[in-house]
């Protein structure tokens, strides 16, 4: 009696298995990315190469979505509040989760509301001006800023956008003291702040490097410094580190993708697996080397420390500059 309930136990437990349904695999659905900035920006660019690189290895499309406002803030909090099932990532950046938290006193977001799968693509700063421009050399650009610091100006982005901190950055680490004091000329993004350099408006930027490329390669600007230890192909600059300046190693562009805290673990592994596959994609690395980026897939963890160490950085050097903005 005893066996014959017992196989009558596990005949029970097994038609009840086999009549629950199946648990369904990520993704089901398309999967949205939000762009938190403007079409054909760094990260727009940056976004849409890997979705088409990601293309062939799911069986559900990519939506991208460019969600701006508040240099990256607006399309941060939407994933940041979004339903924590996967199906809305975010192409998170360095202006949206090291420099807007360092400088931005109300933001409506934390670094703890993200779940990070990977930071994928580095992306050097370069300082440039203008092909004609009299400045030759950062000596040339620190000498002219220490002079008179009202008669430089650099463009930016906007107030409290990366631009903003990679100048005043790039010009303290040089001795120039009273950086505030040097002319900051924001403007509507970084592709204008890049064209006021080339038209004279501006003396010098300090960018990306994927967003100057076209300008260096075209000869309209012309790179004076690079933040990278090694020099950076396609831009005749001297590296920070062989000016005796390694600290500004930390000056860094990056592109990653990050989900809300809640983002399930199966979500977040088939990210990792996807983006492990699309960094070997030989179209994306050929196109993201175009344009200037550097691709290092980091994990969850480095990725993690990666990005709290910029904004400790950040954090510090908006203190010592009084650049917070209320």
């Amino acid at each position: 009696m005893k066996l014959k309930s017992l196989a009558m136990a596990f005949g029970l437990a097994a038609t009840a298995l086999s009549a629950a349904p199946a648990l369904a695999e990520y993704p089901e659905r398309p999967v949205q990315i939000v762009i938190p900035y403007g079409p054909g920006g760094a990260t727009d660019l940056s976004a849409r190469a890997l979705a088409t690189a990601l293309g062939s290895q799911s069986e559900q499309p990519f939506v991208l979505v460019n969600r701006t406002g508040a240099g990256g803030a607006t399309g941060s909090a939407a994933v940041a509040n979004a339903e924590g099932d996967g199906y809305t990532v975010l192409a998170a950046r360095v202006g949206s989760h090291t420099v807007n938290p360092a400088m931005k006193a109300n933001l409506p977001y934390k670094l703890e509301d993200f779940r990070f799968v990977g930071v994928y693509e580095i992306n050097p700063v370069v300082c440039a001006v203008s092909a004609n421009s009299d400045i030759e050399t950062m000596d040339d650009l620190v000498a002219m800023a220490k002079d008179d610091p009202a008669a430089v100006r650099y463009s930016s982005s906007g107030v409290g956008s990366m631009l903003q901190i990679a100048a005043a950055m790039v010009l303290d680490s040089f001795g120039v003291e009273n950086v505030r004091e040097v002319t900051h000329l924001p403007l509507a993004g970084g592709g204008e702040a890049a064209l006021a350099v080339y038209q004279g408006t501006a003396t010098f930027v300090c960018t990306n490097s994927s967003a100057l490329a076209s300008f260096v390669k075209n000869g309209q600007l012309r790179p004076i410094l690079v933040t990278t230890a090694e020099p950076l192909e396609g831009f005749d600059a001297p590296t920070a580190a062989s000016l005796g300046h390694e600290d500004l190693e930390a000056l860094v562009g990056w592109t990653g993708i990050a989900g809300p805290d809640d983002m399930p673990d199966e979500a977040a592994e088939q990210w990792r697996s996807w983006l492990a596959e699309a960094v070997k994609d030989e179209t994306f690395l050929n196109f993201m080397k175009q344009a200037g980026s550097k691709i290092d897939l980091m994990s969850p963890e480095e990725s993690l420390e990666f990005v709290n160490n910029q904004y400790q950085t950040f954090s510090r050097l908006v203190e010592d500059l009084g650049l917070r903005v209320e």
